[in-house]
């Protein structure tokens, strides 16, 4: 077994960042060297630099991270399709603040981590013992998620990156007919997303500032 493992670690709270490498540090079973980015943008520039060179080994992903500045990378789930498709083999845990069982089952349908925790259902053990197990026999999940899990709470639904960023866009105020330019979709197909998010989050007729209410509590925005 290959003990130099590259890391990623990315997280914009500094305390969690801090403790994350020492804990790293702590762990004895391998050499890591350690990697941090706290948005979109740096994630970004880490994951092209990696592919050049040293491939990811493991990423600690946090999910509600600042968006990146051209609009189109909004949080930490369009990071962990893009490791997806750069490193196939990378491991990814999800440290996440989200707790809303619709926005935990998208994570798991599109990312489909190697470990996931919820923040407030861990401690400095859990986390140690995340980093082992998905490193040697992955799956690692927290209690909130294995509840989930074994509950089959899910949805028949799950919001691609371009429902996200119609979403997003639309809480910035941009208006529906400067979407096509943006989300590179027809005007009618722009629409249609839109009755489609709306049926999604049981909208009905109370227009998009109630969708985007869900959409945030939801933890989609």
């Amino acid at each position: 077994m290959n003990n130099i493992k590259n890391v990623l670690i990315v997280e914009d709270e500094p305390i969690i960042v801090h403790l994350l490498r020492k804990i790293f540090e702590n762990l004895r079973e391998w050499n890591f060297i350690i990697n941090s980015a706290k948005t979109c943008d740096i994630a970004i520039q880490k994951i092209n630099n990696s592919v050049i060179s040293n491939h990811f080994d493991l990423v600690v992903l946090d999910i509600n991270i600042p968006p990146s500045i051209d609009g189109k990378t909004l949080s930490g789930e369009d990071i962990g399709i893009k490791l997806r498709e750069c490193f196939p083999v990378v491991k990814i845990i999800v440290c996440t603040s989200s707790n809303d069982n619709y926005r935990l089952n998208n994570i798991l349908q599109t990312i489909n981590p190697e470990g996931f925790l919820i923040k407030t259902d861990i401690d400095y053990k859990n986390i140690v013992d995340a980093i082992n197990r998905v490193l040697v026999s992955p799956p690692y999940y927290s209690n909130k998620i294995l509840n989930l899990i074994r509950q089959h709470i899910s949805n028949d639904f799950v919001l691609d990156s371009i429902d996200r960023l119609m979403l997003y866009q639309l809480s910035k105020g941009t208006k529906t007919k400067d979407l096509p330019n943006l989300v590179n979709l027809s005007k009618g197909g722009v629409e249609r997303r839109k009755r489609h998010l709306k049926e999604v989050f049981d909208v009905g007729d109370e227009g998009d500032k109630k969708l985007l209410e869900l959409a945030k509590e939801k933890g989609y925005i």
